[in-house]
């Protein structure tokens, strides 16, 4: 009988081949699976609540990482309150994972390993997406917490999806998006109250959604987004953000206006207003940020959130509109750069009475009550203050509606602030009983002269719509600044901060860029952000080391950062700008310059710089013509 011999090669082809096809086996659907199937993708459920297989349906890419046993959603306690199982368990926080899935019509009834309840999710099926909603929990009280006097059930957290996602070559950390030329997949929230993030692991990355009880948990919605490479996921991206009424982050992306450099002005005023736009001319530039202090009353940051007019204005805002029409009419974009977290220690906000919806980084409650009059050396409170701020200019309690300083604290019982002194910030002194609760005023790092309000508040609200009411003079895009001005947890309230002002705007903007990112801002920050400014000794150095080490990661997330800020120094060279400029251009992005004639009237090569910025602006005008979105676009 004739011999047969296979050599080790052809043995490892074979071992992957008998591999492969026992993974295709266990992808298959069987009759207990959930298998949902739309025009781009198909998941695969299985009954175990885990995800089975996520193909792309153009490309046949699977995207899960095979042999990852992962339940779809889980929900957390702080610990367990059913009196058998708190018996049994240790007490402390807890994650129960799901367990057993079943489909009722549109809406998946999930259960969980212990947990006595199951949670309802509804789903919407889209083109290309599918969206997942927490709609309830289904529990009987006198089951499984009998005699308790509770709502119930006592869930602090929910993963509403996690995915194990196959790494490919390209993966956005900021969009949660795992992409190459062949597949994407992204999984997102659908406003901005879920937490969107993802973990590394070995070949995949865990892309996850999380609800918070002390955020929202019933409503709370997410999706799962996939195409066929990049181009055909974003086409799937403008139809979700269309279908659930998002800002537009595609339309946005998509204009070639993105790419427009961008002159910057805190000094535009209706008087000098004809200057600035000839040297915006000069220079190429059809864009314009007008910081805010050109139009409102500002000392710095200190009187931020009050937005009051400057005197140059004579007729008010009818004189603003006027300026900016006066811009518009020249071919030149209007943009407006607001802080819009922060509120200035000289503000109406803050003196002569604290607002109680300043953002408080510690909560405290008196021990011993302060009378309305007289010095007060210490504060004793109930709460241990080890935490407390120690930096200067950051050491304020607020109670009532009266602020303090206090030089340094005590940590053992009694717990004490001394060193203290009253009427801070011009604030009356009154009087605060015992068991009143105040804390530590949440007083902005950046100089200490604004502080960061309560995203909890309606404050933010209140000064959007004085921000809305400035913007819709006739600006076109927007810088939102300051956003990392907010209180735990960043990752909602990051992109929460930004939306609840363009929610107030009549249009959406061209685009926004912001100091902060966070997952939802996406939709809104097409043009990411912008680097603060660096001095002629360090300029190139600090050019590689940012915004073009930025560039690469930004590309992941199909978006562009801006180059700038640059300021115009006396030492600021023509080459410095060349070097900075190709590099700019080479990823596919634009620069913000400061641009002014007193800078400008101290530079030996002012004329030389501002041929520069010409000439690479007309590199980006030559591969793309301006295109404005249609009219009503963006919401």
């Amino acid at each position: 009988m004739k011999q047969f011999s296979i050599s080790k090669q052809s043995r490892f082809a074979l071992m992957l081949a008998f591999l492969a096809a026992g993974m295709a086996s266990c992808n298959k659907p069987s009759a207990d699976d959930i298998v949902l199937d739309n025009s781009r993708f198909r998941l695969v459920i299985g009954a175990d609540a885990t995800a089975k297989s996520l193909v792309v349906k153009e490309s046949g890419e699977e995207m899960l990482h095979a042999g990852e046993s992962l339940p779809l959603f889980t929900v957390a306690q702080e610990r367990p309150f059913n009196n058998e199982v708190k018996l049994e368990m240790p007490n402390s926080r807890t994650i129960y994972p799901a367990n057993r899935i079943r489909r009722e019509g549109n809406s998946l009834v999930v259960g969980f390993q212990t947990a006595g309840y199951e949670a309802v999710i509804d789903m919407e099926e889209g083109d290309g997406f599918i969206t997942f909603a927490l709609r309830d929990f289904i529990c009987d009280h006198d089951r499984n917490y009998e005699g308790l006097a509770m709502d119930v059930p006592p869930v602090t957290s929910m993963r509403l999806l996690q995915l194990p996602v196959k790494e490919r070559e390209n993966f956005g950390s900021w969009l949660n998006a795992m992409w190459d030329n062949r597949a994407a997949l992204c999984v997102a929230g659908c406003d901005p109250y879920e937490e969107i993030w993802h973990e590394e692991r070995n070949g995949f990355r865990v892309m996850r959604a999380d609800l918070y009880s002390s955020v929202r948990l019933r409503g709370g919605k997410a999706a799962i987004i996939a195409g066929a490479g990049k181009d055909d996921f974003l086409d799937v991206m403008d139809g979700f953000e269309k279908a659930l009424g998002l800002p537009r982050g595609v339309e946005s992306r998509r204009s070639p206006l993105l790419n427009r450099s961008i002159a910057w002005t805190s000094e535009a005023t209706p008087e000098n207003i004809d200057e600035i736009i000839a040297l915006a001319k000069r220079a190429g530039l059809e864009m314009m940020l007008f910081y805010y202090p050109c139009f409102v009353k500002s000392n710095g940051y200190r009187y931020l959130g009050d937005y009051d007019l400057r005197p140059e204005y004579k007729n008010g805002y009818a004189d603003l509109k006027a300026m900016i029409d006066k811009v518009k009419a020249a071919g030149i974009h209007p943009g407006f750069h607001t802080l819009q977290t922060h509120i200035g220690v000289l503000s109406r906000y803050v003196t002569p009475v604290l607002d109680h919806r300043l953002g408080k980084k510690m909560l405290f409650t008196l021990k011993n009550a302060i009378p309305a009059q007289g010095e007060v050396e210490e504060i004793v409170v109930e709460e241990n203050p080890t935490q407390a701020p120690m930096w200067d200019g950051c050491r304020v309690l607020a109670f009532g509606g009266e602020a303090f300083t206090y030089e340094s604290v005590t940590t053992e019982r009694p717990y004490t602030f001394k060193g203290v002194k009253r009427g801070h910030y011009d604030t009356q002194a009154c009087a605060h009983a015992r068991g009143e609760v105040g804390g530590i005023l949440d007083v902005s790092e950046f100089g200490a002269s604004t502080i960061y309000l309560d995203q909890n508040s309606d404050l933010q609200d209140e000064v959007a719509e004085k921000i809305a009411r400035i913007y819709d003079c006739g600006f076109e895009f927007m810088y939102l600044d300051g956003s990392e001005g907010v209180g735990a947890p960043c990752g909602i309230n990051v992109s929460l901060s930004q939306y609840r002002v363009i929610s107030k705007l009549r249009s959406m903007p061209l685009f926004t860029e912001g100091a902060a990112k966070s997952h939802f801002g996406w939709h809104m920050q097409a043009g990411a952000n912008a680097f603060d400014v660096f001095k002629p000794e360090v300029f190139e150095e600090m050019i590689v080391k940012f915004p073009y080490a930025e560039a690469p990661r930004m590309q992941q997330n199909m978006t562009r950062v801006d180059f700038g800020w640059w300021h115009i120094y006396p030492g600021t060279t023509p080459e410095m700008w060349d070097f900075a400029e190709e590099k700019a251009v080479e990823c596919g992005c634009p620069v913000t310059v400061q641009l002014n004639a007193h800078d400008l009237g101290r530079n030996a090569h002012a004329d030389e710089l501002l041929d520069v910025l010409k000439k690479w602006e007309d590199v980006r005008r030559a591969s793309s013509q301006p295109s404005l979105p249609t009219e009503g676009a963006g919401r």
